[in-house]
């Protein structure tokens, strides 16, 4: 195990986003120290439902981004526990009206072309795929790489896996970072004293901003606030994740007013999820009934059977959310020694692992995995 308070690497923040960065730099032979103010998972990851999707995002980076993910998944599963509840079910986007058809019908022809795997279904063969839906749909398409875990224990999971190289400190407010006479990244100063490293990767989820500002440097991540309703645990009457055509539009969108749509998925505990919505109100976490009631009708719309289903609880998370909807992987240039791993919004969970690895390979001088051009961490820096 490490032992004292020096490290090669400080990831900051103990979601599964911080938790691949660990796992991939301890893979790589670094020592790491990951450092979170709560506990492992207890942000944005753990209130997230643990999606691992391409089927929402249209062709360009992300889209690249979450298909290396994907098979890093695939990879991530013949190493991790079987607890972390990987299901390779798929998505299933439906469309109510005909113009919402087409649009969709546009949106996966777009996504084949880059390497999405999407299914068209006719109306009348709705039912094989999920027997409990709503009759009188339009059709919709079936997107086989979806997947999906349980994004507490995937991160758990991974940081576990970092063997002796990954030490955690928990309950730790990072409150500064520490820096050479040139600028340079020396460490972090935390409720606990110093913690030394020449690296520090900022990878504190809806609070990535405020640790980029202790740096001086400007990072716009905003949160975004979503709901989601669990149910008493059922018999599985909902195979896949299955959402509405418009959700797309609503994770593309960047309105801070409410924006809700139907996303329904069974877990294999037995309880269902439904959730989305999204709306900038800073980090308000009062619970909204009106956004409760609106997620419960749009899901009852979708499958009746929920209608006389008991919601159990509810939770809430914040979604780190950054203007152009890309995230910020990789060095960040204007503090040598600062990486960033943040801004992934509602996709953090599935693109974890193709960050991570991005990150890892930053720290060791590797090749990244992909290009890193789009998600450059000082695009948003004033022009000058």
């Amino acid at each position: 195990m490490l032992t004292g308070n020096s490290a090669d690497v400080i990831v900051v923040g103990a979601g599964v986003i911080g938790a691949a960065c660990a796992y991939y730099a301890a893979r790589s032979g670094l020592r790491v120290t990951v450092i979170d103010r709560g506990s492992v998972a207890g942000g944005t990851t753990g209130a997230g439902e643990g999606n691992l999707l391409v089927s929402d995002k249209g062709p360009g980076p992300e889209l690249e981004l979450a298909l290396l993910s994907t098979k890093l998944w695939r990879d991530l599963v013949e190493e991790l526990p079987p607890d972390i509840e990987y299901e390779p079910k798929g998505g299933l986007v439906v469309a109510a009206g005909e113009a919402a058809l087409a649009a969709l019908r546009d949106f996966a022809d777009g996504q084949r072309t880059a390497g999405v795997t999407a299914d068209e279904v006719p109306p009348d063969r709705l039912h094989d795929l999920e027997p409990h839906l709503a009759a009188g749909l339009a059709g919709g398409v079936h997107y086989p790489q979806d997947a999906q875990v349980m994004p507490a224990l995937a991160a758990a999971h991974l940081l576990r896996a970092g063997g002796d190289r990954v030490r955690l400190r928990l309950g730790e407010e990072v409150t500064d970072l520490l820096t050479g006479a040139s600028g340079e990244i020396r460490g972090v100063r935390t409720t606990a004293g110093e913690r030394h490293a020449p690296y520090v990767v900022n990878a504190a989820g809806s609070w990535s901003g405020e640790l980029a500002r202790l740096a001086g440097v400007a990072l716009p991540v905003r949160p975004r606030r979503g709901f989601v309703l669990v149910t008493e645990p059922l018999p599985r009457v909902v195979r896949r994740k299955v959402y509405a055509a418009d959700y797309v539009a609503d994770v593309a969108s960047g309105s801070a007013t409410l924006q809700s749509s139907a996303v329904v998925e069974g877990t294999p505990a037995g309880p269902v999820l439904i959730g989305a919505s999204r709306e900038r109100v800073g980090f308000d976490r009062t619970l909204s009934v009106e956004v409760l009631r609106r997620l419960a009708s749009q899901a009852t719309a979708l499958f009746p059977v929920l209608a006389g289903v008991r919601a159990m609880r509810t939770y809430v998370g914040f979604r780190p959310y950054l203007p152009d909807h890309l995230p910020a992987v990789g060095p960040d240039p204007r503090v040598p020694g600062l990486l960033h791993a943040c801004g992934h919004e509602g996709a953090g969970i599935g693109l974890a692992p193709a960050t991570g690895l991005a990150v890892a390979r930053s720290l060791t001088g590797g090749e990244p995995p992909l290009d890193l051009t789009p998600f450059r961490p000082e695009r948003f820096a004033p022009a000058t």
